[in-house]
């Protein structure tokens, strides 16, 4: 083999060295230096931007600014003004490091097809943070192109898509693939702590759970139907009010805290109930998701774990997670507990941003062949949220072994401009609401 075929095989063995570090606390940061991986040829892990919104480009911006050589160097989205903005703020906050973002515009790709070409473009890792009803397809795309994967939560939208993601899941392990879930508390250090008191016994055997994502909502419509070329178009640019998109805000936000339940348990609920509606959010603008949920998931040894989230303003807000035991109880996200005999503790440690950590744990596992894989758990924290979903818009218990072997697909058969989405609106311009005791969501395809 020739000095030239040597050099151009490096940069993707260099990522399979290990050295005896550990994933799990930000561990890249104190590698100092990467001159380990010099020695063969070029080191630079190549990442590729697909899906490039708020949350794409924040990933990407954290992705960066871990310690090694990175640059991003591919970028993919639907519509192309939320790439150019994308690639415009990244340049402005790496102005001081421009080699960071080097996109040629032959690398940037535009389209539904715009991730394949992202991943035949020759990175090394790709960033999924498309609307999550994509996710599916996508990881399992970049798992069979062999390259490693960030992905933002929720994986899925419906249960089809999460048995794809598990599925993918399995061949990035035999792959030897590193894979990052964006549920973030599992990197955030007073998480990480409490949890570990609790598991320890700190208040003695879980009875119960509670958890809240209850908030004013998120943002509104940004695109207005007259505006809109096709129902396709609009539906993507307000995608967190369609479900086949979005899977409505109990998967997409509430998943936080509900994984976080599922990570105190180290397991996942066999059964859900659950109540919720559209009460304040009824304009036709808001598509077909519910402004609020309340559910009661169950859990195998008949632990429960009381669940809300709600989208309605001048309310009470809460966004938490909390354990109640035989000997005391927790606030979790408060990162403290008291004990039924008085004592009390509270996480006094060092806090970091979970966001950025989560991506040096990441690309501390590539530089260092460390088997990393958070795709089982975020698929399965995602089908906790679909589980509650599917019990709230039937009005009806639902356990998870019946979801499961549920093959309904919110997803369109054809991904174009001119496809139809499986929800459409009326004449009126009024989607289809799920109707509690009528509404059928586990029947066969």
């Amino acid at each position: 083999m020739t000095q030239s075929n040597n050099q151009s095989t490096s940069r993707r063995d260099f990522l399979k060295v290990t050295t005896a570090t550990a994933v799990g606390t930000g561990i890249l940061s104190t590698l100092g230096s990467t001159a380990h991986v010099h020695a063969s040829g070029d080191d630079t892990i190549k990442v590729g931007l697909v899906g490039c919104g708020g949350r794409g480009t924040g990933a990407a911006s954290q992705a960066l600014s871990t310690k090694g050589n990175v640059k991003l160097e591919a970028m993919a989205d639907a519509f192309k003004d939320r790439m150019d903005s994308s690639l415009s703020n990244l340049q402005k906050q790496f102005s001081g490091r421009p080699e960071r973002v080097d996109v040629a515009e032959d690398k940037m790709f535009v389209g539904f097809d715009a991730y394949q070409k992202l991943l035949d473009s020759g990175v090394d890792v790709v960033i999924l943070a498309t609307p999550p009803g994509f996710r599916p397809i996508h990881f399992e795309a970049a798992v069979n192109k062999g390259v490693h994967i960030f992905m933002e939560k929720p994986v899925a939208t419906d249960v089809t898509g999460v048995k794809k993601v598990l599925e993918a899941a399995k061949k990035a392990k035999e792959k030897k693939l590193a894979v990052g879930v964006g549920l973030q508390r599992h990197h955030q250090a007073p998480y990480i702590e409490t949890i570990q008191r609790l598991k320890d016994g700190a208040i003695g055997d879980i009875t119960s759970m509670r958890c809240y994502w209850n908030s004013g909502g998120v943002w509104e419509p940004r695109l207005a139907r007259e505006d809109a070329k096709s129902e396709m178009e609009y539906q993507m640019r307000n995608w967190y009010y369609y479900n086949w998109l979005c899977g409505d805000h109990i998967n997409e936000q509430h998943i936080h805290n509900i994984d976080v339940c599922n990570w105190l348990k180290d397991d996942f609920p066999v059964k859900a109930y659950g109540m919720g509606g559209r009460q304040v959010r009824t304009d036709k603008k808001y598509g077909e998701i519910y402004d609020h949920f309340a559910v009661e998931f169950v859990y195998a040894d008949d632990t429960r774990m009381y669940s809300q989230c709600r989208h309605i303003r001048n309310c009470w807000n809460s966004v938490t997670e909390h354990a109640q035991g035989t000997k005391g109880s927790c606030d979790i996200s408060g990162a403290k507990y008291e004990t039924t005999g008085g004592y009390k503790w509270k996480y006094r440690g060092k806090k970091t941003n979970p966001y950025q950590v989560e991506h040096d744990d990441l690309f501390a596992a590539i530089y260092n062949g460390t088997p990393y894989n958070e795709a089982e758990y975020g698929a399965k924290s995602t089908m906790t949220s679909i589980l509650g979903r599917l019990a709230t818009y039937s009005g009806k218990p639902v356990t998870w072994d019946e979801a499961m072997a549920s093959e309904v697909s919110l997803m369109p058969s054809d991904f174009s401009w001119e496809g139809t989405p499986v929800t459409v609106p009326d004449e009126n311009g009024f989607y289809p609401i799920p109707t509690p005791g009528v509404s059928e969501v586990l029947k066969k395809a």
